[in-house]
Formats: C-alpha cells, structure tokens, sequence
C-alpha cells in the first residue's frame, strides 16, 4: 500500500474529510481544543450514514476504557459499510497508551481510529508518539494556540468557511474582547449570523454580545492614535464604571503590542513601501494597516520609545508595583494623558 501524508495542517484535514478521504489513524493533540474538537464533530458526523452508525460506530472516553479494548475493538470488520469508525474522546486520559503500538504495525485499514488528546501535548520523545508520528498511516495534528494577532484573520477565515461576512473593524472588536478562545469567538459569530440579515459589523456586535462598538480597547487605540482626548478620556470613564470587562492590564497590552509594531513601522517604511509586506512584518490585517499610517503621523520614533517605556511603567502599576491604592481607571487617566502629551 502506498504512503499516504501525515503532517497535514487543519484545513488540509477538514478538505479531504468533507471530500469523503479517510485514513486509519488520527492522532490529534495540543494545547487548542477547537481545532481538535472540530475534526473530532466533522468524523462523528459524517464519516458514517446514519444507518451503518448503529454497527460501526464507536465513541469512547480516555478515564473509561483501557488500550487493549480500543485496539480489540478496532481489530473487528465493519458490518455491511465500508469502514467502522472508533472516536476516543479524552484520550489524554488513557493510562496505557503503550499498549497501541503492536496495532500501530498491524493496523486494520477499514477502521478509522481517532484519538482526541486535548490540552496538552504528546510527548514525542515516548515511544509510542513517536512511531505514531512517524507512521505514513497516521494524520498527526498539533493544534497550537494562535497568538492574540492572528485571531482577527482567523476570525475572518472562519466567517469565510462558514459562508457568514463580517467586517474587519467587528473580528477586530471580537478579537480585543473575547482574546484567543476559539470556541467562545466561533459560538459568538454562529450566533451573530442567525441575527444577521447580512453581513456581521459592529452594531451588530453591539447589540447582540454587550461588547460596545464604542467603548473598547479598539476605539481607545484609534482615539489615542487621532489624539482624541475628549473620545479617549470618555471611554477611561466608561473602563473605569465597568472594571471586571475593561481590566487595565489587558488594555496597558493592547497598547504596548500596537507602539511596538507603530516602532517597528517608523524603521520598516522605508524598506518596504509595499502594504501587504509591512502588514505581514507587523503580523496584522492589511486593513489595519491605516492605524499605522495615521499613528505615524501622530507619533514619531522617539516619542514611540518613550511611550513604550511609559507603558511597562503602568504594566507593573496594575499589577500592584509602585501603585499606592491609586485606582485602575485613574491610572489609565494618567497614562492617556501621558501618552498624548
């Protein structure tokens, strides 16, 4: 039998599973669950017609069954389908994974057998990780946690796949307000969709999520960014009447992440005058790129430096250092103050 690819990345697996392509063996594990738990849900679902389920499907739990029962099990035949599907779920949780490896050099082709190993990786150095790693029947996915700047394009991709549009001014609102659990954003978006006549902007957010389109760290940059005082030390009143949704330590990073990539512009602009390159460098949106544009008029190289040091100073100020009892949205006060003048 000819090697089949194994190092496939999510969307790669997602296409030749909704084009009806199964392999033997999946090994998916890491620290993000979304991506795990959808492969693991687009299997369940459809790897199977609803008749040919009641035989030949499987779905197990890793704090429940033992090794030798899953390769047992996945030794059998299919009964009058063309494949029987085992799905362990938790398999984080199985205490003799050891006891896989005699299947992994017999394996039985008419199965589909998938392992679900969520919140954590596989040690690879083990050796039964690492001959199902390096086995040409098994599809290994590491499913990273993406890092807080990707999550507006994934949020775009995400509408993309699921046929839903969204503006890139609402992912971004949805990106500063939800950070990086995936499952939360994509159960926001579903719902977002089924209130949607069209395509998903900012009032829509607004007033289906509590998230204001107004008052956020996203209209706190752009104000910062047009020297807005009045608009800025609106939306600091605004954080410091609703503190457990606005915490200064999350806004204090959203600020140093967006002067740090404003620094980096000052002395990328002239090397790379082309938008697409600068916005891949700074790890943003293309359509962002108009904050730098802006910023950079506002706030030149050195006055950036400076606001970057200004702002590890009041990053150790909310967590408690060097702060006298003086209050989170007063110190946000200062800092924009600071930072404008």
């Amino acid at each position: 039998m000819s090697e089949i690819r194994k190092d496939m990345t999510f969307e790669e697996i997602v296409k030749d599973l909704k084009a009806g392509k199964y392999k033997p063996l999946y090994f998916l594990n890491g620290e993000e669950p979304f991506f795990i738990d959808q492969i693991t849900d687009l299997v369940e679902r459809d790897a199977l017609t609803e008749d040919e389920k009641a035989f030949n499907q499987m779905v197990m739990y890793g704090n429940e069954v033992n090794m030798t029962t899953i390769t047992d099990t996945a030794r059998r035949f299919p009964v009058m389908a063309q494949r029987q599907v085992i799905i362990v779920r938790e398999a984080q949780n199985i205490r003799d994974f050891d006891n896989l490896l005699p299947y992994i050099d017999h394996l039985q082709m008419s199965t589909v057998l998938l392992f679900a190993y969520k919140n954590k990786k596989a040690d690879k150095r083990r050796n039964v990780f690492k001959k199902l790693s390096a086995s040409p029947h098994c599809i290994w996915l590491d499913s990273n946690k993406l890092y807080e700047n990707k999550i507006p394009d994934w949020i775009m991709g995400y509408c993309q796949s699921t046929h839903h549009s969204i503006t890139p001014k609402a992912a971004g609102i949805l990106a500063e307000s939800l950070g990086n659990d995936l499952s939360r954003i994509a159960n926001e978006i579903d719902k977002l969709a089924l209130a949607s006549e069209g395509e998903i902007d900012e009032i829509l957010v607004e007033e289906n999520t509590g998230i204001s389109k107004d008052f956020n760290t996203f209209e706190l940059q752009a104000a910062i960014i047009r020297k807005d005082f009045v608009k800025a030390n609106r939306i600091a009143n605004y954080f410091q009447a609703n503190p457990r949704n606005n915490p200064l330590v999350l806004t204090v990073a959203m600020l140093f992440k967006y002067f740090l990539n404003l620094l980096t512009y000052h002395y990328q602009k002239k090397a790379t005058p082309n938008v697409q390159e600068m916005a891949r460098i700074l790890g943003i949106n293309a359509f962002f790129m108009k904050d730098y544009t802006e910023g950079a008029k506002a706030y030149n190289a050195v006055k950036c430096a400076a606001i970057i040091s200004l702002l590890r100073e009041y990053d150790m100020k909310s967590k408690g250092v060097g702060n006298a009892g003086t209050s989170e949205g007063e110190l946000l006060k200062e800092l924009i103050f600071k930072i404008m003048h």
